[in-house]
């Protein structure tokens, strides 16, 4: 009778997320989730990311914050500067994670002392298994991936040759570059810690990973893995999707005002994430080719474009001379409220790195998309989104870096850029069908987040799974 009222009781989480915003809004809006089930949520994080938190995720009374000291002074960087989001460089991005790593005493303190039913942590904090296994409870891995790039990883790395195509997966994948050694071997004590703990947490939709690839997953990795999102379509109104991630650098309803005066999917939209930055040489050729098709935009240009020896007056020299006179678009100079943006009817494609969180919340929109991955997995989900599901074309680059603030060694040209925006943008056959899947895709993602659907009978039976683990810990005990 013991064991039947704790399993009835919520359950205790602890979710620690990684700060770079691909990581940390995903799993905060999961952590949510769990928190509206009516279990009891605390995120460990740090002051400034704290401060994003409390701005960009719902407010739920089973959810709380807790702040650990942010070690700024220990790795020299300024006060408050603890999100890769904040930086742009190289160095200060090491500094950033760096100091992640130096968390580890006070995160350990507080959970020891306060133990909850399971832990939920990014896998970039390797040492979060050891303190699970000490504690003797579930720890739950995340690291805002989809499964079919794990899977590819995976495969690659089983195979450890240099072709760029993937053997052994349920589709034919030929990769347009090779990971650099660099990137896999970070990756690869990540991947291996992962597989120790007692399941992944997707933030995907069993339709649009696919079956084939959960049951491949599982079969040769012999690992679990939760579909639980898109986590973008927990979000309901349109502040609340206005406020998720960063503080967004422009209005909102200006935004909504502009789009609203355009015919649909007639606007590009153009961004490639908060941490690849490319040079004004590179930018220059993005906008010329934009200028060329002759398309309405919205363009997010990152605030911060690194040190260069152009002048900084406000038109900086990446534009054509005479650009935004020119052209009916709209500039965005920082973050910008993606998920309102891509959930505009105008919106009729995205130009974009393939960073998970933006892939997923494009394929929620119905938003076909044009690829252009710059580095981590984003090349694995070009190949999901252009070879596999066929819900967009890709530029064609060749060029893979370790992190996106690296300088690249070839300029993608304006001409190359152009084809493929006008792909999508200039309505022919081929556009017309990638866009019915796109749609087709977008009312998925909607249904697997409702009563009934993948995801939430994933999370349902999550629970219960972790519930029962409560239960069977004591007896043991």
């Amino acid at each position: 009778m013991g064991a039947l009222n704790l399993e009835e009781r919520p359950l205790k989480f602890h979710f620690i997320p990684y700060p770079a915003p691909g990581h940390m809004t995903p799993l905060c809006d999961i952590a949510t989730l769990f928190a509206s089930c009516g279990h009891q949520v605390t995120i460990i994080t740090t002051p400034s990311n704290a401060q994003i938190l409390l701005k960009s995720i719902p407010s739920h009374n089973h959810l709380r914050l807790h702040t650990v000291p942010f070690p700024s002074h220990q790795v020299g960087l300024p006060l408050g500067v603890e999100n890769l989001a904040s930086v742009n460089n190289v160095d200060n991005s090491c500094k950033i994670h760096h100091a992640t790593m130096l968390l580890r005493s006070p995160i350990n303190n507080f959970v020891e002392q306060d133990s909850p039913d399971c832990i939920v942590a990014d896998f970039m904090f390797l040492w979060v298994d050891e303190l699970a296994n000490r504690l003797h409870i579930p720890r739950l891995a995340f690291n805002g991936f989809s499964l079919f790039a794990i899977c590819a990883m995976e495969s690659l790395k089983a195979r450890d040759f240099e072709s760029s195509v993937i053997q052994g997966l349920p589709h034919f994948i030929k990769l347009n570059a090779m990971p650099p050694k660099a990137l896999t071997k970070f990756m690869e004590p990540l991947l291996e810690t992962e597989l120790k703990s007692y399941g992944l947490i997707v933030n995907n939709f069993t339709e649009l990973d696919g079956e084939e690839y959960i049951e491949h997953y599982e079969k040769t990795m012999g690992h679990r893995a939760w579909h639980l999102g898109p986590s973008s379509l927990i979000c309901r109104t349109t502040q609340e999707k206005a406020d998720r991630g960063q503080t967004s650098a422009v209005d909102v309803h200006e935004c909504l005002s502009w789009l609203n005066s355009k015919q649909p999917n007639s606007v590009l939209y153009i961004c490639f994430g908060s941490l690849c930055h490319f040079t004004n040489k590179q930018l220059y050729e993005i906008a010329s080719a934009i200028e060329a098709s002759g398309h309405q935009f919205i363009w997010v240009v990152p605030e911060k474009k690194g040190k260069e020896d152009e002048s900084n007056d406000e038109n900086e020299k990446w534009m054509p001379k005479g650009f935004e006179d020119r052209n009916i678009g709209m500039i965005i100079r920082g973050w910008a409220p993606q998920v309102v943006i891509l959930g505009h009817p105008a919106i009729g494609a995205f130009l974009t790195h393939c960073g998970w969180n933006s892939t997923v919340e494009a394929v929620s929109a119905g938003v076909p998309m044009i690829t252009w991955p710059v580095h981590d997995e984003q090349f694995y989900n070009e190949k999901l989104i252009t070879q596999v599901r066929g819900i967009g074309v890709e530029v064609g680059v060749e060029e893979w870096s370790f992190i996106g603030f690296m300088k690249k060694k070839k300029i993608v040209g304006r001409d190359i850029i152009e084809k493929a925006v006008r792909r999508l943008m200039d309505g022919g056959a081929e556009a017309v069908e990638i866009r019915k899947r796109a749609h087709e895709y977008a009312i998925k993602a909607k249904r697997a987040v409702q009563e009934g659907g993948s995801s939430h009978k994933n999370l349902m039976a999550l629970i219960d799974d972790l519930k029962r683990q409560r239960g069977h810990k004591s007896f043991d005990s």
